[in-house]
């Protein structure tokens, strides 16, 4: 396989990992937003979360957990956003699950998750909600 986050975790390429645990690894972005932004990369190749193992999941995320609370003791800022971009359409550049966790600050001038896209349904909330329970 020739995925850049695999070698990333086996260690075939170098990487500022800050974090390493049995599930996940936590890598600086070499792109970062934000002071001390980190990607949790997981161990399971998967190309996006519903290619991760049900089994995989939690680990996944408590390791995500850890790594928030390691940047918040070490730069103290004033919220986190922590996202993943699913796919092409959504700006994911590698094809395999990363978690983004982007210390935040007040005056840093982004905005919320809500800024990231503008397409609002013209469907009532209750007609994509039936849809939504067709398929539950």
């Amino acid at each position: 396989m020739d995925c850049v986050f695999c070698k990333i975790i086996n260690k075939e390429i170098g990487s500022e990992i800050v974090y390493e645990d049995e599930n996940a690894v936590g890598v600086l972005d070499i792109h970062p937003r934000s002071p001390g932004h980190v990607m949790a990369l997981p161990k399971f190749h998967a190309e996006n979360i519903l290619d991760l193992p049900d089994e995989k999941i939690e680990g996944v995320f408590l390791a995500v957990k850890k790594i928030t609370g390691i940047l918040k003791k070490t730069f103290n800022p004033d919220g986190f956003t922590i996202g993943i971009n699913h796919g092409k359409a959504s700006g994911q550049a590698v094809d395999h699950l990363h978690i983004h966790i982007m210390p935040r600050w007040h005056s840093d001038g982004g905005g919320s998750i809500h800024s990231v896209v503008n397409n609002p349904t013209e469907e009532s909330l209750e007609e994509i909600a039936r849809k939504i329970k067709e398929n539950c």
